[in-house]
């Protein structure tokens, strides 16, 4: 199939790592290609495809954003390539879980910014340093996330109370694509999945966490299945890396998020987006990369599960409406 004209791509997905973009690429069902002409300014690279109904724009920036404000120019960048069509924005990725006693977020789960209390799904935060030498939290509740969104990922929730969820099954069909896809994107064992308790530190030098014994670890149930739990609440993005189980701990009390990114602040003010992040790490000094492919593969396929309840629509009003009918 030719690629449709480009008013017709009306939703866009925005990644800030290439396994981000390449668990995108794999969700999609039609690929058309890159976009071959764009403003001049504009440093992103555009990928186009089908996902389902809808015909989606992926942005893959030509660096990493690096925090909010970089954030930033690779959505107005992607609004002035397509300033008509855009209606419906998502931010799919990674990101490091906040666990607590309430929420058993595990490696491989899927967060996704949804109001709660005052907050409207996603904290911007900035970790300063007092003058006693604890951290300073200042922190700003952002825009919600589009209705519309948020009203098909309702449906979603409670289309799970009686049928299985269909991300799942897009996981196991990208993993099984080829040799590639299962070196990068297949699950690591249960047993690399390693909560350790707050007060023990990564050893200084060690490259991984071969050699911290298991009695550092918190004690957790064994899960019945380990597909991947979705977690509804609030991400918080904010300029600094947490990489302290006792930093993670305060900040997780103090916020009462789920999960923190470096980037997605930066985009809401000027495209209202949901937020969509696979947990890859804990917040602590134990961070590695070795779940970095199956996360960011578990965040894309929500997203793909999600996107089967949005209507196709010409405005985000008629797909609002569309979304609200299915109640």
């Amino acid at each position: 199939m030719s690629c449709p004209p480009l008013g017709e791509f009306h939703i866009g997905w925005i990644c800030g790592l290439p396994i981000e973009a390449a668990a995108a690429s794999a969700m999609l069902d039609e690929e058309f290609g890159v976009l071959d002409q764009q403003d001049p300014a504009d440093k992103n690279i555009y990928k186009l495809g089908r996902m389902g109904k809808h015909n989606i724009v992926i942005a893959c920036p030509s660096t990493r954003p690096n925090g909010p404000a970089s954030a930033a120019i690779v959505v107005n960048n992607m609004v002035r390539t397509f300033p008509q069509s855009l209606r419906i924005g998502l931010k799919v990725g990674i990101g490091s879980g906040l666990p607590s006693a309430v929420h058993d977020i595990r490696l491989g789960d899927v967060v996704i910014s949804y109001p709660f209390d005052k907050c409207g799904g996603l904290l911007q935060y900035d970790l300063g340093k007092c003058v006693d030498g604890s951290e300073l939290y200042r922190t700003a509740s952002l825009n919600n996330p589009p209705s519309l969104l948020l009203a098909a990922a309702n449906v979603l929730r409670a289309a799970e109370f009686i049928e299985d969820p269909r991300y799942p099954q897009y996981m196991k069909d990208a993993v099984g694509r080829n040799a590639l896809t299962r070196k990068n994107f297949n699950r690591p064992s249960v047993q690399d999945d390693r909560l350790f308790r707050i007060e023990r530190e990564h050893p200084a030098g060690a490259a991984g966490c071969e050699g911290c014994p298991k009695k550092w670890e918190v004690s957790r149930h064994e899960r019945e299945c380990n597909d991947p739990r979705t977690h509804y609440g609030i991400i918080a993005s904010g300029n600094a890396v947490i990489k302290d189980g006792r930093k993670r701990e305060d900040f997780q009390l103090e916020t009462g998020a789920l999960c923190v990114d470096m980037e997605a602040a930066g985009m809401v003010a000027d495209f209202h987006c949901l937020v969509i992040r696979g947990i890859c790490d804990y917040s602590d000094s134990h961070k590695n990369k070795q779940w970095q492919g199956y996360a960011a593969l578990a965040a894309a396929a929500y997203a793909k599960d999600l996107l089967g309840y949005v209507p196709k629509g010409n405005s985000s009003k008629e797909v609002h409406a569309k979304i609200l009918r299915k109640f």
